[in-house]
């Protein structure tokens, strides 16, 4: 049942205070990430902020591609559920943090690299493990992105051609039962992974009228760019995981 915002002080788990978290993931991403914090003794809610629509009819272009190019699992799912990536799964990968390039070896890629866990690290890593020229990269991703990591390729002269599998779509309210844990306070920290999901955050909150029920909650966002989101949102604290992975948020929330 509900408890009140003072349980998270007399609760504790091996490694720090036990607290009840909102997961504002995809259904699939927020599964496996409740596993983990659970493990840790802590408790959670789902409020998926973004739901994922593969684009199956979507046309991979067949040409003589060098390598690929990963900047979510999401993208790495895309490619792993069609039935036209056999010719694909022997090239090289350059994923952009360690989940996504795990995601592609969870799909059967073999020959994967990861960068660390933005699309700067991983132009870097593309322009330090491969020469300009050579052949075009094909860079999988959804319909919105974060960083033009084709443009920044482009400009070092790298062929990049970015091919669209999936729409993250915005759901359009925050569950009943979440907004109500708001209400009665026992909501004691939120997980927010990429400036999307901050601002969606931020807006569906207004909407539903809980600034003013935000004061003992903290904000856990994995990068910068996902804290300036926020904007002006009046909760109790924000803390920013030291990389952009969630290895180093799940860190951050144990501390």
């Amino acid at each position: 049942g509900t408890q009140g915002p003072g349980r998270a002080a007399l609760l504790r788990c091996g490694i720090g205070l036990a607290m009840r978290l909102l997961l504002t993931r995809p259904k699939a991403d927020s599964e496996a990430l409740a596993d983990a914090l659970e493990a840790l003794g802590h408790e959670t809610l789902a409020a998926p902020l973004l739901a994922i629509r593969f684009l199956d009819e979507a046309i991979i272009p067949r040409r003589n591609w060098r390598a690929l190019l990963v900047t979510s699992a999401n993208g790495a799912k895309a490619l792993g559920r069609r039935a036209d990536t056999g010719r694909l799964k022997n090239l090289p990968v350059f994923a952009v943090g360690p989940a996504s390039g795990a995601a592609m070896m969870a799909e059967g890629f073999t020959d994967v690299r990861a960068a660390g866990g933005d699309v700067d690290s991983l132009a870097r890593l593309v322009e330090g493990e491969l020469a300009p020229g050579g052949g075009p990269l094909l860079h999988t991703t959804g319909s919105v992105v974060a960083g033009d990591l084709r443009a920044m390729l482009g400009a070092r002269g790298f062929d990049v051609e970015r091919c669209i599998l999936y729409h993250a779509e915005k759901t359009e309210s925050l569950p009943e039962a979440v907004a109500d844990a708001f209400r009665a306070g026992s909501i004691d920290g939120v997980l927010l992974y990429s400036p999307r999901t901050a601002g969606h955050f931020v807006s569906l909150v207004r909407a539903a009228g809980l600034e003013d029920k935000l004061g003992g909650v903290t904000v856990y966002c994995l990068s910068q760019a996902v804290c300036e989101a926020l904007k002006d949102l009046p909760v109790r604290d924000v803390k920013i995981a030291p990389a952009p992975d969630q290895a180093s948020l799940l860190a951050l929330i144990s501390g």
